[in-house]
């Protein structure tokens, strides 16, 4: 879990006697990206763990391999309006990403609570979720994160060419099958560890 990293964070910056502001200004950041980071909200990428390391004087590799750690189960949800939907498909996806923290969601409002709150690194999008649009809910996800992967659900084909035109990694029509989930995982703009896939 992201505590980990959280923890041991936190951990070796009060034992620098640095307050997470003093932290912060060091790494060029906001104290709410330091707070985020100690919460477990977010994971900083590579290059700020080595630029940690330096601020803190610690070892590189014991944040790296902490963060590792942290970050061992991809998060990927699925949004759409109809439950029985997302009750067929989540166990699909659970078959084919047993490694992963798979959350279904009907309502666009809490899905984009959870994706401020959680790293997502794949979320299907059913296109047509009410009054939302499911291509305005992709361009959300990415505000909040650039490098998350979307695949777009829909039983409409004629919506393909607005679809690709989000920066989204795919589109698959309905219902999915776990044959054409994997065939959408290998054009993922941001690739992440699939590791126990069948």
């Amino acid at each position: 879990m992201r505590i980990l990293f959280a923890e041991t964070l936190k951990k070796i910056r009060t034992e620098k006697n640095l307050s997470q502001r003093e932290l912060a200004e060091r790494m060029y950041v906001t104290r709410s990206t330091v707070a985020r980071w100690e919460s477990g909200s977010r994971l900083p990428d590579a290059v700020m763990i080595y630029r940690l390391a330096q601020c803190l004087d610690t070892d590189v590799n014991t944040l790296l391999s902490v963060a590792a750690e942290s970050d061992d189960a991809p998060n990927v949800i699925m949004v759409d309006d109809r439950k029985i939907f997302l009750s067929g498909a989540l166990p699909i996806l659970e078959e084919v990403l047993p490694n992963a923290i798979i959350t279904g969601f009907t309502r666009p409002s809490e899905a984009i609570e959870y994706a401020k709150a959680n790293r997502i690194a794949l979320a299907f999008l059913d296109i047509e979720l009410g009054k939302t649009s499911g291509l305005d809910l992709c361009k959300k996800f990415l505000e909040i994160n650039p490098r998350t992967n979307v695949i777009f659900l829909t039983a409409y084909v004629e919506y393909s060419f607005e679809a690709w035109s989000t920066g989204a990694s795919g589109f698959t029509l309905k219902p999915i099958t776990a044959e054409g989930v994997r065939a959408q995982l290998k054009n993922l703009r941001y690739p992440f560890s699939l590791e126990g896939e069948k």
